[in-house]
C-alpha cells in the first residue's frame, strides 16, 4: 500500500520540487478554440484537462495546478459563468487530484481578478474583490488542494489582500505567491522584486517568488533581487518559454528547455526550491528540465474582419502603387539600405535624429522604426518619421501593429502618415501585451498583419476599409514581416504568399546569420513578386547571440557561430569576431540580394553606419530588380 506523502513545506524545504508548465497555452495546442473559456472546460472537457495533467505527471512534476487560473466570479461573470464559480472549482480540483494519486502535490491556482484597483475606486472595489477570492478559496479548499498557488499578479495590493484572505480561511494551507516582473526586477507599476517578497512574506505567504512574464533572463533578474530573503522562505520561479509570437492566429514561445534549464539552475542557487514553467511550456520542457537539472523524484487572432466589400458604383479600375519609397528606390544604381532605429523610452530623441543624419550621410536611403517592440513603450514612430523625413529628407518605414489600435486607430494612422508624408509601413499583427512593461495593457487585435495589409492597399485604391471612397489615393509601399527558419523553410511561407495577394510590396525578414540561409530564402520566395530586404543583426556579444537564440520569436543565430564568440573571453574580441562574420556575410549575397535591413543593436547606429559605409564603398548594385 502506498505511504502517504510528507507535508508540502516540510518537503520543499528538503529539496528541490519541480512543478508543471503551462495549462492555457498548452489546451490551444490540443486544438481547443482560443475564444472559449479555459476553466469553464473543467466542466465540458473533463477527460482534456485530466489528460494535460497526467501528462504533467508523467513527465516528472511534483506539483501541478488547478485548472482555475480564471474562475473567480468576477472574471467569470463576464462570460455569464459567475454562477458556476464554485462548481468550476471544486471540479477543477477533482480532476487535478484525480490525476495526482498518492505523490503529487496539487496547488489551487488563482489569477488576479483582472479589476484595476485605484485611491477612487478602493472602497467600492476592494469589497468585491475580497467577496471572489474567499469564494474560490473556499471551493478549492473544499476541494482538498495541498496548497493554494496565486499566479500572474501585477498590483501588489490586489495579491497582499489575497495571501491574508486564504491565511485568514485556512491558516495551515500553504500559499505560494507570485507577481510579474517584466522588466529590471521590477513590476510594471516599478514595485521592486525584493519589496514585494518583505510584504508577502508580512501577509502570510509560504512562498514567494514569480510566473509569466517576458522570459527566463527578466525572471532571474527578479530573483536576484529578493535573494537577501532566502534564509526566511523558499523561492519559486516559472518562467514563460521565450518572448511570445503570434504565428497563424496562436501564440507561440520558443526558448528551449535547456536554455530555461539554465537559468532556472541559477535561481536554484538563489533560493528556489520550486521551478516549473508558465506560457508556452509543455510536458516536454518539465521532462527536460527534470533531466538537465537532476531533480529527483519525489515518491500541463481573430481573422480578418469580412467588412472590405467595396461599393459596386464607387468602383473604378485601378492599376495597384508599389508606393512612393519604391518608386524612388527604382532611380537608383546602387542597392537599396534601410536602417532600424527603435525610437526612445523616453522623451529625449536626440540620439535617434543624430543618427539618422549620419546614416543618411553615410548613404542610408531609408529609417525604419518600430512601434513598441516587445509591447513596451516607446515615443511614437510617426511623429519621429515625420521629423527625419523633414528635418533630414530621408524615406522613413514606420511599423504599424494591430495589437495597439481598433480597426478606427489603424485607419487614422495611415491617414495621418499620407498626410505627414510617410510612403512605406510595415504591417504587422504586433507583440502579444503580457509583455508589456505598462500596467493595464490589452492588445487590441481587431485584425491582424493579413487585414492590415489589406486595408492599406485599399487606401492605395482610393477606398477605407469599409470599401467607401476617400476622395484620394495614398502612395503607401506596404511592407510585410518574414521569419525564414532553414529548418523548416516552407513554414511561414503560405502566410507570405497571402500577404502577397492582399497587396504586400516589400518583405522585412527576422535577422539572418548564413550566406547560404539567405539565399535558399530567396529561391522559396523568388515568384512572389516581392522585394525582399533581408535582416542583418551584428551581434555585440556572445551573451547577446544566445539571448537572441533563445528568447527572441523567429531569430536563429547558428550554433557555430555562437560556439565561436564563446571561445573570446572578452566581449570586446567577441564583438570584433561576431562584425567580421556580419561583414562577410554582406559582402556574399549584397551584389544579388534586392536590398539590406540592418538591424542597430542596441540603438548602436555607429556601428550600422561602417557597414552602410562599407556597402557604398563596393559599389553593390543588388539584384537590380527594383
Amino acid at each position: 500500500m502506498q505511504g502517504e506523502k510528507k507535508p508540502f513545506l516540510e518537503q520543499i524545504y528538503q529539496k528541490v520540487l519541480l512543478g508543471d508548465g503551462a495549462i492555457g497555452t498548452y489546451i490551444y495546442e490540443k486544438g481547443i478554440d482560443i475564444k472559449q473559456n479555459t476553466d469553464f472546460l473543467n466542466l465540458t472537457e473533463p477527460h482534456l484537462i485530466f489528460t494535460i495533467h497526467e501528462e504533467y505527471v508523467r513527465a516528472g512534476s511534483d506539483v501541478i495546478e488547478t485548472n482555475t487560473f480564471g474562475a473567480n466570479r468576477i472574471k467569470l461573470g463576464k462570460v455569464g459563468l459567475d454562477e458556476h464559480t464554485r462548481e468550476i472549482n471544486l471540479a477543477g480540483a477533482a480532476i487535478a487530484k484525480k490525476a495526482a494519486g498518492h505523490d503529487v502535490y496539487v496547488a489551487g491556482s488563482i489569477g488576479p481578478t483582472g479589476e484595476t484597483i485605484t485611491e477612487e475606486n478602493k472602497e467600492d472595489i476592494l469589497p468585491l474583490i475580497k467577496e471572489a477570492f474567499e469564494e474560490q478559496i473556499k471551493a478549492l479548499i473544499d476541494g482538498n488542494v495541498d496548497l493554494i498557488m496565486f499566479d500572474t499578479f501585477t498590483q501588489l495590493e490586489e495579491i497582499l489582500l489575497a495571501i491574508r484572505i486564504s491565511k485568514s480561511i485556512a491558516p495551515n494551507i500553504p500559499v505560494v505567491a507570485h507577481m510579474v516582473f517584466p522588466s529590471r526586477g521590477r513590476t510594471a507599476n516599478g514595485i521592486r522584486a525584493k519589496e514585494f517578497g518583505e510584504k508577502a512574506i508580512e501577509a502570510g505567504a509560504d512562498v514567494i517568488g514569480s510566473n509569466c512574464g517576458r522570459g527566463v533572463t527578466a525572471m532571474l533578474t527578479a530573483i536576484k533581487d529578493m535573494s537577501s530573503l532566502k534564509e526566511e522562505v523558499p523561492f519559486s520561479a516559472y518562467p514563460n518559454a521565450g518572448l511570445p509570437e503570434i504565428i497563424g492566429g496562436r501564440t507561440v514561445y520558443s526558448a528551449q528547455p535547456a536554455y530555461m534549464a539554465q537559468a532556472l539552475s541559477q535561481m536554484i542557487k538563489l533560493g528556489a526550491k520550486l521551478v516549473g514553467g508558465c506560457c508556452g511550456t509543455t510536458p516536454a520542457h518539465i521532462h527536460e528540465f527534470r533531466q538537465i537539472l537532476h531533480i529527483k523524484k519525489v515518491k500541463v487572432v481573430i481573422p480578418i474582419p469580412d467588412i472590405t466589400h467595396i461599393e459596386e458604383e464607387n468602383q473604378e479600375e485601378v492599376i495597384p502603387s508599389k508606393g512612393a519609397m519604391l518608386e524612388d528606390f527604382k532611380k537608383q544604381e546602387l542597392i537599396p539600405i534601410l536602417v532600424e532605429l527603435d525610437p526612445p523610452p523616453h522623451l529625449d530623441i536626440s540620439n535617434v535624429i543624430n543618427g539618422a543624419k549620419e546614416l543618411k550621410d553615410s548613404g542610408v536611403d531609408a529609417i525604419t522604426l518600430a512601434e513598441h517592440p516587445l509591447a513596451i513603450l516607446r515615443a511614437d514612430n510617426l511623429s519621429i518619421a515625420h521629423k527625419i523625413k523633414t528635418e533630414i529628407g530621408l524615406h522613413t518605414v514606420i511599423h504599424l501593429t494591430c495589437r495597439d489600435r481598433n480597426i478606427l486607430g489603424l485607419q487614422a494612422q495611415i491617414m495621418a502618415a499620407h498626410f505627414l508624408g510617410i510612403d512605406a509601413i510595415l504591417a504587422i499583427t504586433g507583440d502579444p501585451a503580457s509583455s508589456s512593461d505598462q500596467p493595464g495593457v490589452s492588445g487590441v487585435f481587431d485584425t491582424d498583419s493579413f487585414g492590415l495589409v489589406k486595408m492599406i492597399s485599399m487606401y492605395n485604391q482610393g477606398f477605407n476599409f469599409a470599401g467607401r471612397p476617400m476622395k484620394k489615393k495614398t502612395n503607401i509601399s506596404i511592407g510585410v514581416a518574414y521569419s525564414y527558419i532553414a529548418s523548416r523553410p516552407r513554414m511561414q511561407l503560405s502566410r507570405l504568399e497571402k500577404k502577397a495577394s492582399l497587396g504586400a510590396h516589400f518583405v522585412m525578414t527576422q535577422p539572418l546569420f548564413d550566406p547560404n540561409e539567405v539565399e535558399s530564402m530567396y529561391e522559396l520566395t523568388k515568384d512572389l513578386g516581392l522585394l525582399i530586404f533581408p535582416g542583418i543583426f551584428p551581434l555585440i556579444s556572445a551573451r547577446n547571440a544566445e539571448f537572441l537564440h533563445n528568447e527572441v520569436p523567429g531569430i536563429n543565430v547558428p550554433e557555430w557561430i555562437r560556439k565561436k564568440l564563446w571561445q573570446y573571453e572578452k566581449v570586446e574580441d567577441q564583438r570584433a569576431v561576431a562584425l567580421d562574420i556580419t561583414r562577410d556575410l554582406i559582402n556574399k549575397i549584397a551584389s544579388w540580394i534586392d536590398g539590406l535591413y540592418i538591424i542597430s543593436p542596441l540603438n548602436k547606429w555607429q556601428i550600422s553606419k561602417e557597414l552602410v559605409k562599407m556597402v557604398r564603398d563596393a559599389k553593390f548594385k543588388g539584384s537590380g530588380r527594383r
